[in-house]
């Protein structure tokens, strides 16, 4: 192992790049549909050792070393995010004539914009690296900077972040409950990087160890959890989900639109299996109504004729609102709870929009050339300025988050006692039968953990699912299946963490491996002195 690190540390050139990208896009393998996390335990020792080979001759200056940590780190990211997100070009392709020529942004000008932060993460770690443990926990701290930076620079884009890797099943999701999305990032880079103290031997005894204490307790308060019995609820919820699976490309053709219409009623009216409750809430996905539905009263009463006695339907939709003369409508991404008589009853509109899907960012500059909206509505989609719980009729309060809001841990903040479960409504159909949906799916799982809240998820075509407070699947349909699956769960929040409590802990993670990083390299200096 020595002699390959040493390998490793003289690489130059066109090698040392290829390897950087190599060990990144390797890395996405632990992502959703493969969930490999032990190719982890590859590329982060990798980019150890690229990080250690970077020249320290004085000749060269220490701007010298920062810039190739920076390339290096840049590289690495670049090859994960493309590996990991290749598939968003797939969105392009409905309307290719109009889009076609935004597939090379997509699939690389995005991954390149991104990996600015993997670079940033291996500079900040540049800045204090030494040798031993304390340089892995120098990388750890820049990846969980880099990774809550992330969250919210420029709108945000946490999609894929190195936590996930660390947590494809349920009994490795538990860690995000106390420590959330970030908090995991940053341990498990310092676990996966631990495998790097093999090829140089400093510090090699207490840095596996407490790798191997880190991942011991992961697994560990994992299973406590899901051996705990979850309490019941004070009432059950039973759900149907319907998953029409309607191409993409229909779906944007007007003269169909009262066949997709057609198809969400039909599926809805199907006969439960004997033995089973009838529903007591029917979620459609969302903007899963093709037309302004408060403008077609006649869509209304057929949906009240749909419904049985006591039920209600959670749908998306979009809703217009006027303007006054003279002025265009806003248009907003909503969800409607309408009861068995074709009133709404509750409704919410999506706060945070999707950069280039539903609204141009800096919108006079790009629509000059050339940037539109995949969603084609007279300025785009307008964002609500706040979120509006909506209420059943029985009293229980769903916390509505549409499409990518769910990727967002921060958008999940839920005061105590307030909701009784989760309500994701997406269409995941743009992305076809690519890692997209199966990578949107675990990160809503994830948030079903944090929160300790059942989580109601209805895709187009995507994965729709019941998600029980710890991450498991109770019901569900599965991609390109079409279909309406009945789940029902009791209503219960069952977490002993709160928002404020993973940022807290996510900090103290933080400080822990800054602190370790920085008396490393003191340490590190005297030595050298």
């Amino acid at each position: 192992m020595e002699r390959l690190a040493g390998r490793i540390m003289l690489l130059g050139g066109a090698k040392r790049a290829f390897l950087a990208f190599f060990a990144g896009a390797l890395g996405a393998l632990a992502l959703p549909p493969f969930g490999f996390f032990a190719v982890f335990f590859i590329s982060f020792p990798l980019l150890v050792w690229l990080l250690d080979g970077i020249s320290g001759n004085p000749d060269r200056g220490h701007s010298f070393g920062l810039r190739s940590a920076f390339v290096t780190g840049w590289l690495f990211g670049f090859g994960y995010f493309t590996a990991g997100l290749w598939w968003l070009g797939n969105a392009l392709l409905f309307e290719a004539e109009e889009f076609a020529w935004a597939l090379p942004l997509a699939v690389l000008g995005l991954p390149a914009v991104l990996a600015i932060f993997y670079g940033l993460a291996t500079t900040l770690a540049r800045l204090v690296w030494s040798d031993g443990m304390g340089r892995i926990a120098a990388l750890a701290a820049g990846f969980g900077l880099a990774e809550w930076l992330r969250s919210f620079v420029a709108t945000g884009f946490p999609w894929n972040a190195i936590g996930y890797g660390a947590m494809p099943i349920p009994l490795m999701m538990q860690s995000a409950a106390p420590l959330g999305l970030f908090g995991v990032s940053t341990l498990a880079v310092f676990v996966f990087a631990a495998p790097a103290l093999l090829g140089t031997r400093k510090g090699l005894v207490p840095g596996l160890a407490l790798a191997g204490l880190l991942f011991a307790a992961h697994l560990g308060y994992g299973a406590f959890r899901l051996q705990e019995l979850l309490p019941a609820g004070a009432s059950s919820l039973t759900v149907r989900l319907v998953q029409p699976a309607i191409d993409q490309a229909k779906k944007l053709e007007n003269a169909d639109r009262i066949d997709v219409f057609n198809q969400h009623l039909a599926l809805s009216a199907q006969p439960v299996e004997p033995g089973k409750p009838e529903p007591d809430m029917i979620v459609w996905p969302e903007t899963s109504i093709p037309f302004i539905l408060t403008e077609h009263p006649d869509a209304l009463s057929r949906i009240a004729d749909m419904l049985k006695d006591g039920q209600v339907l959670v749908t998306g939709a979009v809703r217009a609102e006027d303007q006054g003369a003279g002025q265009a409508p806003r248009y907003y991404n909503s969800v409607y709870v309408i009861d068995d008589k074709g009133q709404i009853l509750s409704a919410s509109d999506k706060v945070h929009l999707t950069p280039f899907g539903e609204y141009v960012p800096y919108e006079e500059v790009l629509r000059r050339v050339g940037f539109d909206n995949l969603i084609s509505l007279p300025g785009g989609f307008s964002p609500a300025s706040q979120r509006t719980l909506l209420t059943l009729p029985s009293g229980i309060g769903l916390y509505p988050l549409i499409c990518y809001e769910i990727i967002f841990p921060d958008e999940v903040d839920i005061p105590a006692g307030k909701a009784g479960a989760i309500v994701n409504l997406t269409n995941d159909a743009w992305f076809g039968a690519t890692p997209g949906p199966y990578q949107h799916f675990l990160q809503a799982r994830i948030r079903a953990v944090e929160a300790g809240l059942t989580l109601i998820r209805g895709a187009n075509n995507g994965i729709s699912a019941v998600v029980d407070p710890r991450g498991r699947i109770i019901s569900g349909v599965a991609l390109n299946a079409r279909g309406a699956e009945d789940a029902t769960f009791g209503v219960i929040a069952v977490s002993n963490w709160n928002n404020s409590d993973r940022k807290l802990n996510f900090w103290l993670v933080m400080l822990a491996v800054a602190s370790a990083a920085l008396i490393s390299r003191m340490g590190f200096i005297f030595r050298k002195n």
